[in-house]
Order: structure tokens, then C-alpha cells, then sequence
């Protein structure tokens, strides 16, 4: 099958063939007339040589590649991609018996740009962050059908927050297939109730998996505050480590409902939730907690935004290592994307100055296996943290 052609500016076919995914619009000398929004296409250089294949879009990144060998996209396509995405993660051994939630395809990391796949206990939740992976849709269904077997219980389409305007408003979310909402999970023996119809995201935050494990190490006989907690995950796995005491903290009313049901379905005992500001909250709680979690949204969601955002990551972060008890430990995130490791990283430590204690890092943290990041693509790498011990 001939798709649409574009080709490049000379001396711009470098990017592809390093094997970075995006290709700029300045980059494009001339494409073929009638090439729309989402439209697979065909990459050559200037001199006519085959880069990519990938999907166009009217905007900076004009292409997105999907592959870099001459292929058809169908379903055929998907299913492979898909396929070696899930088997991926069963040779990691992320899905295990006591583990049967991940993300089992991440964009760029996965080879396909602006798809997201969550699985949760059979149930698949499908995520187009862009018009041209939410024009491939039946296609992923298909391959997902495929790939999962009878082991798949439904696929739910929550893209509608996460496309352009101008798209989201002809998207609807809802069932692809099957229809059941309410799902338990298990992620390393403790239970977890998802709610992906109401819920943040896709109803889970999977990429902390193994950042909360670590937190579980240090929790037994702890005063552990959970802040930003939606669905209580750092707190389940603080409680059923033998904390003390475990307090979590979302402006959320439904976030903190669904908390409590957690921590309820884990028999989790010393427990409290609060729906509150997570600024306000921590004013007078000056030496309560030996474990404090910051684990904020992404301040920053565009580069315009990247001042404002260190500026809330230094004043909670400073908040935060002025409050927690001597010998205490922080465990401190960043999930934007354009506020990089060493960036963030600075800024704790501008944090630390400012509120004048000693502190040592114990883990620089990031995002987990199934959260993939190539050589290709450090774009992808967008969860940040750090384990500080602080005097």
C-alpha cells in the first residue's frame, strides 16, 4: 500500500535516522496535496531515500512515527506492536500472580507515539493522546482482542481528556468492548479498587509501583503523611508495613472516598484521610511525621508554565523538610515532562537551603519497566524523584 509522501529539508533525515519518533514541522520541504489531521504517511529524505512511517499532524511535531520499516498499518500492524509490548513485561515478570496491573503499552517507549494502554485485572483501558492513534482504534481493539484472548474483559476508550479540543468535542468516552466499571486489582499482593470511568488518568497511578514498594521498607513504626494521595496507594502500602500512623491528604472529595475503600479492602488499621489543599494542610504540622510523600500533578504541562512550576516545587518541597522530624525521610516527585531530572533535582536542593536542614539522598527514583524509555527518546522519561534523609 502507497501512503501520502513527505519529504525532508535536506540534512533533516539525521533525526529519523538516529531513531528519534518526532519529526518538526520546519523540518518538511513538501508533502503531497490532501494530506489531513491523523493521515498515515510515508517520510523520505531529500534524497529519496525511506525514513519512516508515521501519522500527520497540523502542529510542531508534524509527524509521529509509528514505524521506521515500510509496512502496512492494520491490524496486523498492532497486534505485533502490541504483542511484543505484552511480552515485554511478562519477561520482566511485572505481571505475576500477585501483580496484574501495568501499563501495557507506552507511547514512544512502545514504538507508537500518543498511545497508552493500562491493564487492570483483564480490563484494558485505551487512552489517544493524539487524532491519528484515535483513528487506529478499531484496529488496537482488534489486536487487543487478539494479543489478550478470553484473559480480556473489556476496553474502555477514556480519550477524551487527553486529545485536542477540537477533537475531544466529537469523542465520547465509553466501553469498546465488554462493560464491566468496577474492577479490583492486586499490585504486589495489596488490593486496589480502579475506577477508570471517574477517576484521574486512567483510574490508577501504575507508574509508582515500585517507588511505593521501596516506601513499604521503611514504613514499620512510622508517622507517614501521603500528600496529593488520590486513591491511596503510597498509604496502603505504609499501613500494611506497619505504620504507626498514616494520614493521606487530596483536595478530592471522591479521591479520598475511594481511599478509604482501599485502605478498607487491605484491613489497613492506623489510618486517617483528609480533603484538603495540600499547602494549607501542612501549616502547623511542625515535627508530626517521620515519613512525608509529595507527589504533586504536573505543575507544568507546557514550557510556558516550567517557572511557575519550580517555584510550587521549592515552596512545598521547603514546607515539607522545615516540618518532618529529625531523621526523617522525603520521598519527593515530579510527573512534568518538561521539568527534567536535573532541574528538579536543583530545585530540592534549593529547597533544602531555603529550609536550612541537612539532608542526604538515598534513592534518586523514576518510573518503573513498563513505563519504557529508550536511548532513542529521553523525552519519554518523565517521573523524577528522590528519597531524601533529612537531620
Amino acid at each position: 500500500m502507497n501512503y501520502p509522501k513527505i519529504i525532508l529539508n535536506k540534512g533533516k533525515e539525521v533525526s529519523p535516522l538516529r531513531f528519534h519518533p518526532w519529526i518538526f514541522s520546519g523540518a518538511i520541504a513538501k508533502k503531497d496535496a490532501g494530506i489531513n489531521e491523523g493521515d498515515i504517511v510515508e517520510v523520505y529524505s531529500s534524497q529519496n531515500q525511506f525514513l519512516a512511517i508515521g501519522y500527520y499532524a497540523n502542529g510542531s511535531i508534524a509527524i509521529r512515527i509509528i514505524s521506521f520499516t515500510k509496512t502496512v498499518i492494520d491490524e496486523s500492524f498492532w497486534f505485533e506492536k502490541i504483542n511484543k509490548a505484552y511480552n515485554y513485561r511478562k519477561q520482566l515478570n511485572i505481571l505475576n500472580e500477585n501483580t496484574n496491573v501495568c501499563r501495557l503499552f507506552f507511547g514512544e517507549g512502545d514504538g507508537a507515539s500518543g498511545l497508552i494502554l493500562d491493564l487492570y485485572n483483564g480490563h484494558v483501558v485505551f487512552q489517544a493522546h493524539s487524532w491519528g492513534i484515535y483513528l487506529q482504534k478499531e484496529n488496537v481493539v482488534e489486536a487487543l482482542k487478539k494479543v489478550l484472548g478470553t484473559t480480556l474483559k473489556s476496553i474502555y476508550n477514556k480519550s477524551a481528556e487527553t486529545l485536542l479540543k477540537q477533537f475531544a468535542e466529537n469523542v465520547q468516552n465509553g466501553f469498546l468492548f465488554g462493560g464491566e466499571s468496577e474492577v479490583l486489582v492486586k499490585e504486589n499482593d495489596h488490593t486496589f479498587k480502579i475506577d477508570f470511568v471517574g477517576g484521574q488518568k486512567t483510574g490508577f497511578f501504575v507508574d509508582q509501583r515500585e517507588n511505593r514498594k521501596l516506601l513499604s521498607g521503611y514504613s514499620e513504626n512510622k508517622t507517614v503523611l501521603n500528600t496529593f494521595s488520590y486513591t491511596g496507594g503510597f498509604s496502603v502500602y505504609a499501613c500494611a508495613a506497619g505504620a504507626s500512623m498514616v494520614h493521606s491528604v487530596d483536595v478530592s472529595k471522591p479521591a479520598i472516598e475511594l481511599c478509604n475503600k482501599n485502605i478498607e479492602l487491605n484491613n489497613c488499621k492506623n489510618h486517617e484521610s483528609f480533603a484538603a489543599d495540600t499547602f494549607e494542610y501542612l501549616k502547623e504540622k511542625q515535627n508530626i511525621y517521620d515519613i512525608i510523600i509529595l507527589d504533586p500533578p504536573a505543575f507544568a504541562k507546557n514550557r510556558d508554565s516550567k517557572h511557575n512550576a519550580i517555584q510550587a516545587y521549592k515552596r512545598l518541597n521547603a514546607t515539607a523538610i522545615k516540618l518532618i522530624k529529625p531523621n526523617g525521610l522525603l520521598f519527593t516527585f515530579s510527573c512534568s515532562g518538561v521539568v527534567d531530572k536535573f532541574l528538579f533535582y536543583n530545585t530540592i536542593a534549593s529547597a533544602a537551603m531555603e529550609a536550612r536542614r541537612n539532608v542526604k539522598v538515598l534513592h534518586y527514583l523514576n518510573q518503573p519497566a513498563d513505563h519504557p524509555v529508550t536511548p532513542y527518546f529521553p523525552e519519554g522519561e518523565y517521573l523524577k524523584g528522590m528519597v531524601l534523609w533529612v537531620e
